[in-house]
């Protein structure tokens, strides 16, 4: 089995700050988008999970190394440095570049700051020394400085490089004697052109690329990640205002120099960066009209009226309510800026440059327009077809012998949202008051979230969408609510293979606990599986039930990050909105036998008709590292089940169980893992 390298992996655990981290989603998205997904990675993440086969590049962002050391000394390097040497890609800014070099030494002879010590990763040979200039302090912006740095067009041979250009700094060191290690694999990739307030050996490098193994890493000791346009130039720091200046001065130089290091390190780099979209409005419909007006009923008691306009103010987000009848003619024009107050130009640069700047998506109030009379025109939605959504969800629900409550009857699309599991998950006010069933789509989610801290940019041509069930505790002896992302796994291949005529033999599988799979079309063997979705449930209990919203995500008709369906040769291309309705009626159907049957033989046969690891061999490591054969999940708590083998892979007779909330299984490499 084999992986595809599309993830992007930034460094937001003990040591970074929370700063950085968003300036290097900020950037990183913008040059690798769509090809590869941009998101955070814990330093637990690191030590425990499956991460290595599908990172493309892992990043360590500015902070202080000292807590990177505390964290990940240890089991952590020794996973990254095996990664870097095995043919991955190690990016390091200010503190990551610190922490990727042989020794640090930082503030040398200033006992309150004074950092000196060997590193684990030792990608750079040598010493970084700091601060190249004086005046850092700890937590602030006194320190910082536009400094001038001389780039090597002969190291760096793709993309458009600068001569020089101007660089956010705040406590960087300098790689010491890095011309004298060109024999150890480096290469000075740009140099400071000011004197130095430390000693930096033979020439004064700033950024280098080191070639470790089969892999790279790239060390800097400035931020070119810092784009201008997020840093404050009214800030109370004497000369602040002109150092921000200046980087905007050369913004574009700085981007076409961070452009040129990741085609170094081999990434594939977009040629016009992709900006964040911002957040589209809302649109809430239902099948059918009674139903939207029951919804709205529900919903009465927490909708409160401000200038009169009603507002739904929730946990995590705020809700602006607007219906279609609101917009008249004479409102739009009233809406509209005049042209002849001089106005309008500042207010177009105000919008473009607010668009240039990371922004704080839960603070934005999210418009909602109820759909109380029909479903939204193709006009206001013109990337989901809702007529053609909701016919095929009749046509299905007409072919289902099930006679519970159809599931996606009631919509919530956005062209652009935070995350459809966010915005039913996270505002719980109103999850209380929503039906089983009720679900949320987009077309692009800039916040999407998977397990743990994870979060992405969604591109278009995923199918993304969160569903709400309401599962009662009363069911818990028969049905346990564990077992919902396994009936939302099923739903999906079930879903693609009875899509239409013609599809039952698409290529697609599951992988526990909770991803699918598919046949790599590039592998005419067929024996190569990639992953084109996942999975995602998080519930709250109350009121004895439990409130469940499972996400969603798979790749259906998008080219980037990795394979998606309408790249396995379907009868004819699959559509979002056929798909979502397929899916979502499977889904019914499934819960609805559930509740009535539990996870019986019938359930059983399903779940292993579709997937891979039928008589899998894998090494328990939580066990001692025995080998073990997969045999299936049990039916009643939904757990794994493996038989320990002895000598010559002979059946020992013992059978271990493994929960999906606490182990990670590595299908590339056989090894469940036990996480922390």
């Amino acid at each position: 089995m084999a992986t595809k390298r599309m993830n992007v992996l930034v460094y937001s655990g003990n040591g970074s700050t929370v700063e950085s981290v968003r300036h290097c989603l900020y950037s990183l998205r913008r040059l690798l988008s769509p090809t590869y997904a941009v998101i955070t990675v814990t330093g637990n993440a690191i030590i425990k999970e499956p991460w290595t086969a599908s990172c493309a590049l892992l990043v360590f962002p500015g902070g202080a190394d000292l807590g990177y050391c505390r964290t990940l000394n240890g089991d952590g390097n020794r996973r990254i440095s095996q990664y870097v040497d095995r043919g991955g890609l190690y990016l390091g800014f200010c503190a990551g570049g610190y922490y990727g070099s042989k020794r640090c030494e930082f503030e040398v002879g200033k006992k309150a700051m004074e950092v000196v010590g060997d590193r684990e990763l030792a990608f750079f040979p040598g010493t970084c020394r700091g601060c190249a200039f004086s005046g850092f302090v700890y937590h602030s912006e006194e320190g910082t400085r536009a400094v001038q740095l001389q780039t090597s067009k002969a190291a760096l041979s793709k993309g458009t490089v600068p001569d020089v250009f101007r660089s956010y700094y705040n406590g960087g060191g300098v790689f010491v004697d890095a011309p004298k290690l060109k024999h150890r694999g480096v290469e000075v990739l740009a140099s400071f052109t000011e004197e130095l307030d430390v000693d930096a050996g033979e020439g004064s490098a700033c950024i280098v690329y080191c070639k470790v193994g089969d892999g790279a890493a790239v060390l800097t000791s400035t931020h070119p990640e810092f784009a201008a346009s997020n840093l404050d130039p009214t800030i109370n720091l004497p000369g602040y205002d002109k150092v921000v200046k200046a980087l905007k001065e050369d913004d574009q130089q700085r981007t076409d120099f961070l452009k040129a290091c990741l085609l170094k390190l081999g990434l594939r780099v977009s040629q016009e960066q992709t900006a964040t979209p911002s957040l589209s409005r809302l649109h809430l419909s239902s099948a059918e009209t009674d139903d939207i007006l029951r919804l709205i009923e529900a919903l009465r008691d927490i909708i409160t009226e401000r200038d009169g306009e009603e507002f739904i103010v929730d946990d995590n987000d705020t809700f602006h309510l607007e219906k279609p009848s609101r917009w008249s003619l004479g409102s739009i024009a009233d809406a509209l800026p005049s042209m002849t107050d001089g106005s309008s130009k500042q207010q177009e640069e105000e919008s473009e440059d607010d668009q240039e700047k990371i922004i704080d998506y839960d603070k934005v109030v999210k418009r909602l327009l109820i759909h109380d009379t029909d479903q939204p025109e193709s006009k206001d939605t013109p990337y989901f077809n809702h007529h053609a959504y909701v016919a095929n969800l009749k046509h299905y629900e007409s072919q289902s012998s099930g006679s519970g409550r159809t599931f996606g009857k009631e919509l919530l699309y956005g062209e652009v949202v935070t995350s459809t599991n966010t915005l039913l998950e996270k505002n719980t006010a109103i999850l209380r008051r929503l039906p089983t069933g009720f679900t949320a789509t987009a077309t692009v989610q800039v916040a999407g979230r998977g397990r743990g801290t994870n979060i992405w940019v969604s591109p278009a041509g995923s199918l993304m969408f969160s569903t709400v069930v309401r599962h009662q505790m009363s069911l818990m002896p028969q049905a346990p609510v564990v077992f919902l992302q396994y009936l939302a796994a099923l739903a999906i291949v079930e879903g693609v293979q009875t899509y239409d005529k013609g599809y039952q033999r698409m290529p697609v599988r599951l992988k526990w606990p909770n991803d699918i799979f598919a046949a790599d079309p590039a592998d005419p063997s067929g024996k190569t599986f990639v992953k084109i979705g996942g999975i995602l449930v998080n519930s709250h209990y109350s009121d004895s039930e439990y409130l469940c919203v499972v996400g969603v995500g798979l790749n259906t008709t998008n080219a980037s990050p990795t394979t998606s369906l309408n790249a396995l040769n379907p009868p004819a291309p699959f559509t979002l909105e056929k798909l979502l309705a397929r899916v979502l009626t499977c889904f019914a159907a499934l819960y609805e036998r559930f509740v009535r049957t539990g996870f019986d033989r019938c359930f059983e046969d399903l779940y292993y008709k579709h997937w891979l690891h039928t008589d899998q061999i894998v090494t328990l490591e939580a066990e001692g590292g025995i080998r073990a054969r997969l045999q299936g999940i049990t039916t009643d708590w939904g757990l794994l089940k493996a038989e320990e083998l002895g000598w010559e892979d002979r059946p020992t007779g013992r059978i271990l169980t493994l929960q999906s909330d606490s182990n990670s299984f590595d299908f590339f490499k056989g090894l469940i893992k036990r996480k922390v």
